[in-house]
């Protein structure tokens, strides 16, 4: 369902319209002067603040997070997988609030076969999926991106961090068969296609990894370099026909002797080749001791300012809350002072306009480039063979709540 902008005007999102998508409960003519544009107050852990162009630009644009787990309590995510119906509306909507419309909720499976670990995890994602057409969908082909946020569900692309489970070039296509559609190429160590950034030696992309990373370009399968290493990193983004991508790291630049922030020289390679990087949250790749939400923006704009606003993206690498499944507390690795995990798309994109990016600009880094880098890698025909324009929301399903951008408030 389109986001309807009738009623108020473009620039303006209502509070019946926010109190709909369940994240805010004030959206009034709070002081911005900078801006000129009224305060939306978000519904999140603690009552958070953003301006009213950037809650409205969040719900006007596909918004697609490239590391982005539904939950980090495995065992309820188990329970999803082997019992789809306990996946309820409620679940839902706890993620609908967040602003994503396109999940990745990639793992390492750290299994002892792990073939068999990542066949366990695609199946259980593709029972789950296969069983929640009212809420969420397989995300497949480039028409799908945007087909699931219109018809109101809410998109899971299937993916791993690492590739340990290819134990033979015909295993490419086989998991892409199974709805794989990204794959890192190596976990923190090293594995038989190259090595991790925890390695003291990078030997560069192995004979194996150079067949793997042509494997996945035949298959449209994209190819994550964000745990790799830097000489396997720019190994595999030389050999690569395709896009590569780094879903989620951050900027050594700021960050120095942080393995998991990736180099000048890489965010340069990859952005010559089409690709994009994924900003994450994780504290310690923010910044030392106790990062901001401004040195957090620091890192988008790092790479803007490196390469351009086309090749940066969000890939979070936490669920929409980053609270402990038993105690609620905030999980110390994703405490960052002035973000809130669960509004963290809406203050990404307003510390971006308060620093000056215009909102076409702020939406590409919303999802706006994984949409493109995505399209150029998969296969047009992925997925399911339904046309866009067959597929419509089951009258029965609960209706979406994030979809009412514009409505005039009542």
């Amino acid at each position: 369902m389109r986001r309807s902008r009738q009623g108020q005007g473009a620039g303006e999102l209502s509070r019946r319209a926010l109190l709909r998508a369940g994240v805010a409960v004030a959206c009034g003519e709070l002081a911005a002067p900078m801006l000129g544009f009224g305060r939306c107050r978000l519904e999140a852990s603690e009552p958070v603040e953003v301006s009213r162009r950037a809650a409205d630009l969040v719900f006007g644009s596909l918004v697609i997070d490239m590391l982005s787990l539904l939950t980090l309590d495995w065992p309820r995510l188990s329970h999803w997988q082997e019992h789809p119906e306990s996946f309820a509306e409620n679940d839902f909507r706890a993620l609908e609030r967040a602003g994503i419309d396109i999940f990745h909720p990639a793992v390492e499976t750290n299994a002892h076969d792990p073939h068999a670990g990542a066949l366990r995890w695609a199946t259980g994602w593709n029972r789950l999926l296969d069983s929640s057409p009212c809420f969420l969908a397989r995300v497949a082909s480039p028409a799908q991106l945007r087909q699931e946020r219109e018809i109101g569900e809410l998109g899971v692309v299937i993916g791993f961090q690492d590739a340990d489970h290819f134990r033979t070039v015909a295993d490419v296509e086989a998991f892409a068969r199974l709805g794989q559609r990204v794959s890192q190429l190596t976990y923190n160590g090293t594995n038989r296609l190259g090595s991790g950034c925890y390695v003291g030696h990078d030997a560069g992309l192995s004979d194996f990894g150079s067949e793997i990373v042509q494997a996945m370009n035949r298959s449209g399968m994209a190819i994550d370099l964000s745990h790799c290493g830097e000489r396997t990193t720019l190994d595999a983004i030389a050999l690569s026909r395709s896009a590569a991508l780094v879903t989620h790291a951050n900027c050594a630049a700021l960050v120095p002797g942080q393995p998991r922030c990736k180099p000048d020289a890489v965010i340069r390679a990859l952005a010559a080749k089409g690709g994009v990087m994924g900003i994450t949250v994780v504290r310690s790749f923010v910044g030392p001791g106790a990062p901001t939400l401004d040195d957090l923006l620091n890192h988008f704009e790092h790479v803007i300012r490196l390469v351009g606003v086309e090749h940066v993206g969000i890939g979070s690498d936490v669920d929409v809350t980053a609270r402990e499944s038993g105690s609620g507390r905030l999980r110390p690795f994703y405490a960052i002072r002035g973000l809130d995990p669960v509004a963290r798309i809406f203050q990404i994109a307003d510390g971006l306009l308060r620093r000056g990016y215009a909102e076409r600009d702020v939406a590409l880094v919303l999802g706006g480039n994984f949409e493109r880098a995505l399209a150029s890698i998969w296969p047009a025909d992925a997925g399911d063979g339904s046309p866009e324009s067959n597929r419509r929301r089951d009258p029965f399903c609960p209706a979406p709540q994030r979809a009412a951008v514009g409505e005039p408030a009542t």
